[in-house]
């Protein structure tokens, strides 16, 4: 088969990885592709959320399956084109998409449902989600409704950060993302990420993680796009796992198909666990980045095979084989991160490090300049490693990122530490 990868980060570098080990991949072309990528595949020059664009060009180079990587050309119905024209396409429709795309609107099937997640209210103006704050003392989180890179979530642990919070989404800092805000319960407990395939009426699960979205040690400063994960989570038992199928991911799946709109893809279930019980943080419409580093890493090429079942909507005859192994990745990013950044630091040492089964750096924002990678973007690699335990997996992982030589950039030392203690 002719594939195409629609991306540029560390997610679709791993994507890649895992398609070109499976035999039916006969040519991988990844739009617009990285450095990285371009080490194992044809990267190709393609606004990737115009619908039009992306028809022509996978019908002008034979494309036979289009595997959509980022959230945007979801959001913007570049599936929806796809299949109009008669291509198969992994990723949901627009409408479907906006289980991630609109908080408020996952929080209405989620009451649909009757799925368990935080109580909260829906805003258009800030003088109506300051009133709602009063009656609603800190801890509470605000978030963007629209897609924010995975920044548009605020914990505030005061009320004086509540309202900041609010005035923040809504002068224009998230853009059109902050148009709208929902203000949610704060949920304690220990998040975790669940990754399922869905074909529009079949849900098959493929995995467990758990992201570290503070830029620090130790759960530290700001919210990031995340700074690495593991693969599975401990947190997230056979049990619950069963329990967060049984429901929230198949009603909410139920009244997705109900309104007609079903879910086609794979759908990331963030979950926050308490006392053996799972409630929905949010969906998102995509692998997660870095979690499907992880992922892939532990599949390998079966992954192609589930991907392409859940297009073709043969999931019922599908299972996942599981070695029992962990995988841990760290995230490499520009000093600076997740504010002001500089692009364009060399990046030396990449060359020999290992790239097999159990080790591998994948790209996430980097381009090539006199020969040498540069930073192009602020996470910048995602050095990945398995290993039969996750403390084998993590100093492995460590290993290579010691010896990658980049002054412009720097990593947290403690990735996995809930499940290493």
């Amino acid at each position: 088969m002719n594939i195409l990868i629609l991306g540029s980060g560390g997610r679709e570098h791993s994507l890649a990885w895992a398609v070109l080990q499976n035999p039916k991949c006969d040519k991988l072309i990844v739009a617009p592709g990285n450095a990285g990528i371009a080490m194992i595949a044809d990267c190709a020059t393609l606004d990737i959320n115009d619908g039009g664009a992306v028809v022509s060009f996978a019908d002008e180079n034979n494309i036979d399956f289009v595997i959509i990587g980022p959230e945007a050309p979801l959001a913007a119905g570049v599936a929806d084109d796809l299949r109009a024209a008669g291509v198969l396409v992994f990723g949901p429709s627009k409408a479907a998409a906006a289980l991630e795309a609109s908080k408020a609107f996952t929080k209405e099937i989620c009451a649909a449902a009757n799925a368990p997640t935080a109580a909260y209210g829906h805003f258009t103006d800030a003088a109506s989600a300051r009133a709602y704050l009063a009656d609603h003392p800190a801890p509470i989180v605000i978030k963007a409704d629209g897609l924010a890179a995975g920044k548009g979530v605020i914990i505030a642990l005061t009320d004086a950060e509540a309202l900041e919070a609010v005035d923040t989404m809504f002068d224009g800092s998230f853009g059109a993302a902050g148009e709208e805000v929902v203000i949610e319960e704060f949920m304690d407990g220990e998040e975790a990420s669940f990754f399922v395939l869905c074909d529009g009426e079949n849900v098959l699960p493929i995995g467990t993680a758990q992201d570290h979205k503070r830029v620090g040690d130790g759960d530290t400063g700001p919210n990031t796009g995340g700074m690495g994960a593991y693969s599975p989570a401990p947190v997230l038992t056979d049990a619950i796992a069963e329990r967060a199928l049984d429901d929230i991911i198949r009603p909410c799946m139920a009244e997705m198909a109900r309104r007609g709109t079903p879910y086609q893809g794979v759908l990331y279930a963030g979950l926050m666990i308490k006392d053996g019980a799972p409630r929905l943080v949010e969906y998102n419409a995509r692998f997660g980045d870095p979690e499907c580093q992880v992922l892939m890493m532990r599949l390998g090429a079966q992954a192609f095979d589930l991907i392409h079942a859940a297009a073709e909507q043969r999931l019922a005859e599908m299972k996942v084989n599981w070695a029992e192994d962990h995988a841990i990745t760290v995230v490499m990013a520009a000093n600076g991160y997740p504010g002001d950044y500089a692009k364009g630091s060399v990046i030396k040492g990449l060359e020999d490090l290992p790239e097999d089964s159990r080790n591998m750096v994948f790209h996430a924002g980097t381009a090539r300049a006199d020969g040498t990678f540069v930073s192009a973007g602020g996470r910048v690699l995602n050095v990945t490693a398995r290993g039969d335990t996750l403390a084998e997996a993590q100093a492995r992982a460590y290993e290579m990122v010691e010896a990658i030589d980049w002054p412009g950039g720097f990593f947290r030392r403690d990735i996995g530490w809930r499940a290493l203690g």
